[in-house]
């Protein structure tokens, strides 16, 4: 592929998300009409609408939210953390709040041994906190430093071992699929 062919497909791929369709509401009819390569993204972005700008309520607006949508949002935050750096980034974002959420989320939608690993890797987040804290100075030097030695590293590594063999988002969708009412609004 030239160089043109791929900022051609950069372009085109930039402009189909700026131009993608989020639903402020989403009924059964909608729901339905949704391809399954679209529907998470389309879950997610319904779901957004209802945090603040800043996403300062994230939290809040998830917590009082149906099994269904609560399962959804954290294992699908979970999932994007851990694959862009691993539990160790999970948890020192603000995403980590979600963490037992996530490990009962998992075992909502159908994903027992995602489960199984992210109660481990909150367990170890426990067993670990003090070491782990002396480098939550919201330095990026003291982020990356934190990566060494990390008892979460090899958790990641099952993690992605695991993904090769049982597709979270292959979960997702069978359970959106299947309690369609826990995502319309």
């Amino acid at each position: 592929m030239t160089k043109e062919e791929m900022d051609d497909l950069l372009d085109s791929s930039f402009e189909k998300w700026n131009n993608r369709i989020i639903h402020e509401k989403i009924t059964l009819d909608i729901l339905d009409s949704i391809p399954d390569s679209e529907l998470e993204q389309a879950i997610f972005d319904n779901i957004c609408l209802a945090f603040n700008e800043d996403f300062a309520n994230e939290f809040e607006v998830i917590q009082n939210m149906n099994i269904g949508k609560q399962a959804f949002y954290s294992t699908w935050i979970l999932e994007g953390e851990v694959n862009n750096g691993g539990f160790n980034q999970f948890y020192f974002n603000s995403s980590g709040e979600f963490a037992e959420m996530a490990e009962i989320g998992f075992s909502v939608i159908g994903a027992h041994k995602y489960a199984q690993l992210a109660k481990e890797a909150n367990k170890t987040l426990r067993d670990n906190f003090e070491w782990l804290s002396k480098f939550d100075d919201g330095t990026l030097d003291s982020f990356q430093e934190s990566y060494k030695d990390n008892p979460l590293n090899e958790i990641d590594d099952r993690f992605y071992e695991l993904e090769e063999k049982e597709r979270i988002s292959d979960l997702r969708i069978k359970y959106i699929r299947n309690n369609r009412k826990q995502f319309i609004n």
